[in-house]
């Protein structure tokens, strides 16, 4: 699939998530999970067990539905509420571990083992953050309060 000149990648995986549960970006979060729990009643293999061809279509269709939700909610302002206080104590306490950029997507490992994606930065400002000898503070300054973003995962939550 070509990407439209000009429209970065993360804006077309969340028109196309919106899209394929029918939604604009003011559903909350209740909705979405019914929206999302009737696709995967319509979409379960299970109900195509006589149909190989169906069944496959059924789990490929099912698996981008799953990714769709989970991508949504960790976007949503409601998710990002319920995690408000976790992120100000990563933001305020941690420092940047690593970081890695790709699109205007910036994502920003730090040393508690949380990993954010930040969408929409430009190049220019992951240039500075590069070049700058206080990565933390011009992150702060210049990067998590001015662009959406989402939790990735946080490593302590994994291994434990």
């Amino acid at each position: 699939m070509q990407i439209p000149f000009g429209i970065p990648f993360f804006m077309k995986r969340i028109t196309d998530y919106r899209k394929l549960f029918g939604i604009d970006k003011d559903t909350n979060l209740n909705e979405l999970k019914t929206i999302y729990r009737n696709l995967m009643k319509e979409w379960h293999p299970d109900k195509f067990n006589d149909n190989d061809e169906l069944k496959l279509e059924a789990e490929a269709k099912s698996k981008t539905i799953i990714e769709a939700y989970h991508f949504l909610v960790s976007l949503s302002p409601e998710t990002h509420l319920k995690n408000k206080e976790e992120y100000l104590n990563t933001i305020a306490t941690s420092s940047i571990k690593d970081f890695h950029y790709k699109g205007q997507m910036l994502k920003i490992i730090f040393n508690d083992g949380s990993e954010y994606e930040y969408f929409g930065v430009p190049v220019n400002i992951y240039n500075k953050l590069i070049n700058t000898p206080t990565q933390m503070r011009f992150a702060k300054r210049h990067i998590f309060d001015h662009f959406s973003f989402r939790k990735t995962i946080n490593t302590a939550e994994v291994s434990a």
